[in-house]
Order: structure tokens, then sequence, then C-alpha cells
């Protein structure tokens, strides 16, 4: 058995379909990496996964472009031939076995955090703490 694991970000909303009366959510995630060439030059690759998450169906609304995810499956390598211009390629695809939602969408992310204290924060005396009812 061969497992891999992933963290990236979904490519665009995940889909529903249903195969044989078994529903199926299909996504893709985009793994970043960055790494410095030979000559020291700072690149990066992103690699592409086609992702599948079988019966499932109730993490549709959580699976949005921009997600952060990590998810861990079993892969497979799909070989195809273009049918527009006939060049070879491949495609990775992982069937999921367990998914973890890492963050919100980059819209939510980066709503205002709200940073007045609290009113019953505001107003509690600073107690000191004598030494011998430290709890270590």
């Amino acid at each position: 058995m061969i497992k891999l694991q992933l963290i990236g970000h979904l490519g665009r909303d995940a889909m529903m379909r249903e195969v044989n009366g078994i529903s199926v959510l299909n996504f893709t995630i985009a793994v970043n990496e960055r790494f410095k060439n030979a000559a020291g030059v700072l690149q990066e690759r992103t690699t592409w996964v086609d992702c599948s998450l079988w019966e499932r169906n109730n993490m549709a609304p959580y699976l949005q472009q921009g997600t952060l995810v990590y998810v861990e499956g079993s892969p497979r390598v799909e070989g195809y031939i273009s049918n527009n211009t006939g060049a070879i390629g491949g495609a990775l695809r992982l069937r999921v076995q367990h998914l973890q939602l890492l963050s919100k969408r980059d819209e939510e992310r980066k709503k205002p955090i709200a940073t007045s204290t609290p009113p019953e924060l505001a107003t509690v005396p600073e107690q000191e703490i004598p030494a011998d009812d430290l709890p270590f």
C-alpha cells in the first residue's frame, strides 16, 4: 500500500457527482514548494493533484477555492494523450481517506479582527499570586 500526505490549497470549489449510486466529491489541490536551484536562485514549483472523496458529501460546503487542506490517501498516476495537441501527459490522482481543513477561504481570513478589550476583562484588577500558590 502506498500512502500520500499533502498540504495545499483547493484550486476550485469541490464538485459533487454520483457514481453507481455513491456520492463522490472531486477537487483539485495545488501543492507549492520552494527551493534553490544549483545556481542558488529561489524557485517555486506547483504540483496539481486531482482528489476524490467518496461517501462524505457533508464536506462539500467547506471545500471551496483557496481553502488550505491536509489530505491523506492512496495515489495513482494516470497517463493521457491530449485531444487538442496530441501531447502525452500524466495526472496525479488521490483517493482521499483522511481530510482536515487547515484554514478557511482567503476572503474569510482577511476579515478584520476586533482589537478592543471586552468590558468584563478591562475592569478586572491585576492580582499578585503568592509564590507558594503556584501550581508547579
